[in-house]
């Protein structure tokens, strides 16, 4: 019996495309082997990649003028190799709203100047802060921002207009969740075991003018242009990660695309936060216009009381509900493949649990 796997990822994935995973594991379209056992260079593992792509930028309405990088490393390589590649003046805006932000900032500011030109985090990032716009550097090499941050629960209700600034985000735990515009930003990335496939495939999407320069001491692996020229085939990719994320957007496309993906995913959010905002007992701890569609973290301000919840919960078949170490209490992460049902299911048992300890 599968569980009900609230991870904030490595997170669920639709069972649907784990039952093709599974049928394809010995034989992928009458190749006589495993996707994990061919070689990249093959034609065969050509259209996977290539099919990934058209399907990714179909699903997102990727503009021309930007290119897809499947890379390696997770996001968290991106935090290096951002600055790297888009620093010339050496010097930045950030919006500083959380964990990965700051691991962000902190890499940056290796390289060149941070300016902060907003923060939440006197409240444990539990809000996205009002931006002033006489604060941002016109002169910036990009304004920074983390969009949906995981762990706290937050999203940003609106984008930061950055004018010629080439706005940079980190869409790792809201990517695909519903639709964008994809030319308002210079860099996307996303580390894809959220929304988007396993653990092991970082996708970044760019806009072209932003590739090209980079500092001289930038190793090769680290450059854009490196990964743009060879089609994401400089060195082996992840090969398997990649063949299970152009599964996940057939399935994307099959459900009705973003927009009916958005739909669904604005219902799931609703069915836990309306509980949490009646309930006695639980309480999410991020409030307003700023809140996740992916994360929902909650409380009940007895750490003992957490702790039992988290117990029987995991017991009753609702798993990976602890939230973060440095936050405390409980997060549900409801990603695009977490079914309505699963969500539905949960605030029964968080009713029930209320009741009997009431």
């Amino acid at each position: 019996m599968r569980v009900y796997n609230f991870s904030a990822g490595p997170s669920v994935l639709p069972e649907s495309v784990l039952e093709k995973a599974k049928n394809e594991m010995l034989d992928y379209g009458g190749s006589g082997m495993s996707v994990m056992e061919m070689s990249h260079r093959s034609k065969v593992y050509e259209s996977i990649i290539n099919g990934a792509e058209e399907l990714l930028r179909e699903v997102m309405g990727i503009p021309s003028n930007y290119k897809v990088l499947f890379l390696q490393g997770g996001a968290s390589s991106q935090f290096s190799m951002i600055p790297l590649n888009l620093m010339k003046n050496n010097k930045i805006d950030l919006v500083l709203t959380g964990m990965w932000a700051k691991k962000a900032m902190e890499e940056a500011s290796r390289y060149g100047q941070v300016n902060v030109v907003g923060s939440s985090k006197d409240k444990t990032f539990s809000y996205i802060p009002e931006l002033d716009k006489s604060k941002f550097d016109p002169e910036a090499d990009y304004f920074y921002i983390c969009e949906n941050n995981t762990i706290y629960g937050t999203k940003f209700p609106e984008l930061p207009d950055t004018g010629n600034v080439p706005l940079v985000a980190d869409l790792s735990s809201c990517i695909l969740s519903e639709p964008i515009d994809v030319s308002k930003y210079g860099l996307i990335f996303a580390g894809a075991q959220k929304n988007m496939g396993p653990a092991g495939l970082t996708v970044v999407i760019i806009r072209e003018d932003l590739i090209g320069t980079c500092k001289e001491f930038t190793p090769q692996m680290f450059k854009y242009t490196t990964h743009s020229e060879n089609g994401s085939m400089y060195n082996t990719p992840p090969t398997y990660a990649i063949y299970i994320h152009k599964l996940v957007l057939e399935w994307i496309k099959d459900l009705g695309g973003l927009e009916k993906m958005g739909e669904i995913n604005r219902k799931k959010a609703a069915i836990i936060y309306d509980y949490l905002d009646s309930s006695k007992m639980f309480h999410a701890t991020v409030q307003g216009d700023c809140r996740s569609l992916m994360n929902i973290p909650f409380v009940t301000g007895n750490e003992e009381l957490d702790a039992k919840f988290v117990k029987e919960a995991t017991a009753a078949g609702f798993v990976n509900l602890k939230g973060h170490r440095s936050v405390g209490g409980m997060r549900a992460s409801i990603y695009n493949a977490m079914p309505i049902e699963g969500c539905e299911k949960l605030v029964e048992f968080m009713k029930e649990f209320e009741r009997n300890n009431a």
